[in-house]
């Protein structure tokens, strides 16, 4: 084993090294949110998958690992929406456009978005569940002919944590997709749908044949939300959660993800439900 004064940076495999990459765009969402487009040198593509996450790194502070949430349609540049909620991410808020971040990746399990061609889509986000799911659902619009319908439920606590607001009208008025929305608290301005994402699940007629559900949200909307799939009657291999928490290093090596014998930053975080039914740690 090579003397680590004896290592080059040339030796080193690309996903160990961060690309050095410019924000050309920061635009604050919420009181904690944030949404930093990012190109990276030479304008190239990330090439990712919607689901996956890049570490961002900020010298002389650290990295932490991010998901992704445009699509891979999306050339030229990328976005991240990052809530502020550690040394990383604080630092991260307090740049502007023009400064430089450290980006390597794409890393983990990403949807398969060829195995769902010509199924119908459900997909489910609670808070910031939608970040990494607003790739998915993108990618599904602008491929539109390659499924069959999208259903998108969106679920915050109150009408001040809502993401991607003009988007989110754009959504609404697509008539080739069913968006549905709603709050668990409302204020004296929302004129909308009041209570848990799961009350916007029994009005829904699936067809079990052909439906993939896919789920994003804070832990604790994971266990009701299957348990509302399940009354569906939509089989637990028809069912992909992003279980996006606890990773770090990114690559596998800290253990600081592990779920029994699984990583998340490694075999997820996107998961088929059946996969990790009997592991308790994950749900």
């Amino acid at each position: 084993m090579a003397e680590l004064s004896q290592i080059k940076i040339q030796d080193i495999p690309d996903m160990f090294v961060p690309m050095m990459s410019e924000l050309v765009r920061v635009e604050q969402f919420t009181e904690k949110e944030k949404l930093f487009e990012i190109k990276l040198p030479g304008g190239r593509d990330l090439g990712h998958k919607p689901g996956q996450f890049v570490e961002v790194s900020i010298l002389g502070i650290g990295e932490a690992p991010i998901s992704i949430s445009s699509s891979p349609t999306k050339k030229g540049t990328f976005d991240l929406v990052v809530r502020e909620v550690g040394n990383v991410t604080r630092a991260l808020h307090q740049l502007e456009a023009g400064a430089t971040v450290g980006i390597r990746g794409p890393y983990g399990n990403g949807f398969d978005m060829a195995s769902f061609k010509g199924k119908d889509l459900l997909i489910i986000g609670g808070g910031i569940g939608l970040v990494p799911l607003r790739s998915v659902i993108n990618y599904a619009i602008d491929r539109r002919s390659e499924f069959g319908g999208v259903t998108v439920l969106y679920g915050t606590r109150n009408p001040s944590e809502i993401l991607f607001k003009d988007e989110l009208a754009k959504w609404q008025d697509l008539k080739d997709v069913d968006f549905r929305m709603t709050v668990d608290r409302g204020d004296a301005g929302w004129k909308g749908n009041v209570g848990v994402i799961t009350t916007l699940l029994p009005p829904l007629k699936l067809n079990l044949d052909k439906t993939a559900a896919i789920v994003c949200g804070p832990p604790v909307m994971y266990k009701f939300a299957i348990m509302s799939l399940q009354s569906k009657q939509i089989p637990n291999d028809q069912v992909w959660l992003s279980l996006e928490r606890r990773m770090k290093c990114g690559l596998g090596k800290c253990g600081h993800c592990q779920m029994n014998h699984l990583y998340v930053c490694q075999d997820g975080p996107v998961f088929n439900y059946a996969q990790i039914l009997d592991v308790m740690e994950a749900i």
